[in-house]
């Protein structure tokens, strides 16, 4: 059949190679007639290729069909093996058994150890779980007062520096050109800038010591933990007799616990956490038994369970049977308590902005310890109902994360006022240095004024002072006399040239404002010059440009 269809194959092929030959004749391509013959070819080829496959093949049949004779024999002698396989196995099967029955009993005994095993694990986890989260705590709490340190530091370090480059820049431009009144003057003006670089000093090393305060101070808390911890359980064994009688009795006292447990953590009453606040709802009133109150406005509510009379009883058990039977109405009894809290949903109460979830706080810690070990799924049911169940030790380490983020909280205030003096003090820093600025620019101004006016009074061609001289030599007989040091510069300048210039009339009127100027004030050169330039420029000059300097 292969044989058929390859010949069929090649007569097809044929087929087709004869019409393209017709119409690549037709077409005049006649190299288009060797390419078809080529493929014709090579398919020839292909099917005396497949058709070798297929011969041989077909001369392996006979050594397959030995095969499967020898493999049928295989399987007469397996089925015959497989008679004496089951008598075995029946024997086997009642050694087994005999196996099972010590398995059963090794594994009850194993049972038990694992159950021992468990508790102590489990309280071993717990141990290390406080001791990594009391380390982790520490270290952030380490690092990010470091860090807040150090970039405070670098904050002082560098706004000083600014401080002192700027006012030694500018008192080392200014300080040739101010005179004493000049000084005193810059004295009213730095007093205010030193006072408060030293108020600002002073924030910064309080804030440092706060940091190194709270740091000492953390670590002396961790200490007192276990020991506060020790204190409170044997507190609830003393009033385990006196709390028997009444729940309501059993509930103060939870709350008195919780109380004790939030001061010992630096809480204060009516500042971070309120009791027993009222907050209408639909169905009534809601009173959780404290709410605590977080930074950014957030609360978080935590309300006290006592489950006492089974823990007792479990205590007290002297058996194993009666010891199980306290231990399920225990484990009974912080279930129902935490459907209670769950369905009071004391987190969606109107007017607080609370987490999502409720602290349920047991106040014996062995009890605590006796409901979570025997109920692993305690803490994710509780979790999956928004309350997450605490004893004191636990509950202690999430308030003391309160009053430290409380801390931060008034630390970060302090930092951001201090910042804020710092932009504030910065500005008026820029400000007097801008009106400095203008001061030395006012002053160099009056100087240029000066140096003119003193031109025009001694230096210049028929100078004020020298037609004032020559006047005094014609007869004029003043009472006072000028400055020996302008009369010689004046002699000097005018040395070359000692004839009155054509404007006679101006610069008498000149010299005549000049030594009823210098009969007021014979010792103020400056002044003299000031006020024979207003009279030649009408009153504006130099005058002018003192006033504004």
């Amino acid at each position: 059949m292969p044989l058929t269809a390859a010949l069929l194959a090649i007569v097809f092929a044929l087929l087709i190679g004869a019409a393209l030959a017709w119409l690549l004749a037709r077409a005049g391509a006649a190299r288009a007639l060797e390419a078809a013959r080529g493929e014709l070819g090579a398919q020839l080829n292909a099917a005396n290729t497949e058709r070798a496959q297929l011969l041989e093949r077909s001369a392996r049949i006979p050594e397959l069909q030995g095969r499967l004779d020898e493999l049928e024999d295989l399987r007469d002698r397996l089925i015959h093996d497989s008679g004496q396989l089951r008598e075995a196995i029946g024997r086997a099967s009642t050694e087994l058994e005999k196996e099972q029955q010590a398995l059963h009993r090794l594994r009850a005994q194993l049972e038990d150890a694992e159950r021992l095993r468990d508790a102590a694990t489990a309280e071993l986890q717990r141990r290390s779980v406080e001791l990594s989260r009391m380390s982790t705590q520490l270290d952030a709490e380490r690092s990010q007062s470091q860090e807040k340190i150090a970039q405070l530091k670098d904050v002082r370090d560098e706004l000083t520096t600014q401080f002192k480059n700027l006012a030694n820049d500018i008192l080392e431009e200014k300080s040739k050109r101010f005179t004493e009144q000049n000084r005193s003057h810059l004295g009213l003006l730095l007093d205010p800038l030193q006072q408060k670089l030293a108020e600002f000093q002073t924030r910064v090393e309080t804030v440092y010591d706060n940091e190194t305060r709270d740091r000492t101070a953390l670590g002396e808390q961790v200490r007192q933990l276990m020991a506060l911890n020790q204190s409170l359980s044997e507190d609830a064994k003393n009033l385990t007799t006196a709390l028997k009688g009444s729940s309501k009795t059993q509930g103060a006292w939870g709350e008195l616990i919780l109380e004790r447990v939030l001061e010992s953590a630096g809480l204060r009453k009516g500042e971070e956490y309120d009791v027993q606040e009222s907050h209408g709802t639909e169905d009534g009133e809601r009173r959780p038994d404290v709410t605590i109150h977080l930074p950014e406005d957030r609360h978080l509510v935590i309300d006290s369970k006592v489950s006492l009379l089974a823990y007792e009883e479990y205590a007290s058990a002297e058996d194993e049977e009666q010891r199980g039977r306290a231990i399920k109405r225990h484990l009974d009894s912080v279930r129902a308590h935490m459907r209670g809290l769950s369905d009071k949903r004391y987190q969606e109460l109107y007017g607080l902005r609370s987490l999502d979830f409720v602290l349920m706080f047991v106040p014996i810690e062995p009890a605590f310890m006796l409901a979570v070990t025997h109920d692993r799924n305690l803490f994710m049911d509780g979790w999956q109902r928004n309350v997450l169940v605490v004893s004191p030790s636990t509950l202690l380490f999430v308030l003391r994360t309160v009053a430290h983020l409380w801390r931060q909280e008034a630390q970060n205030r302090n930092a951001q006022e201090i910042a804020k003096r710092g932009a504030q003090l910065y500005d008026r820093l820029c400000s007097f240095v801008a009106d400095l600025e203008k001061v030395g620019d006012r002053i160099d101004q009056a100087k240029v004024s000066f140096d003119s006016a003193r031109d025009k009074l001694s230096r210049n061609k028929g100078s004020v002072i020298r037609q004032a001289e020559m006047l005094r030599d014609m007869g004029v007989k003043p009472i006072r006399a000028l400055p020996a040091k302008l009369v010689e510069l004046s002699a000097d300048d005018a040395s070359t040239d000692d004839g009155i210039e054509p404007d006679g009339p101006r610069p008498i009127e000149g010299a005549a404002g000049l030594l009823s100027a210098e009969s007021d004030s014979p010792d103020n050169p400056d002044d003299a010059g000031e006020r024979v330039e207003a009279e030649e420029n009408g009153g504006d000059g130099v005058g002018e440009d003192r006033g504004e300097a």
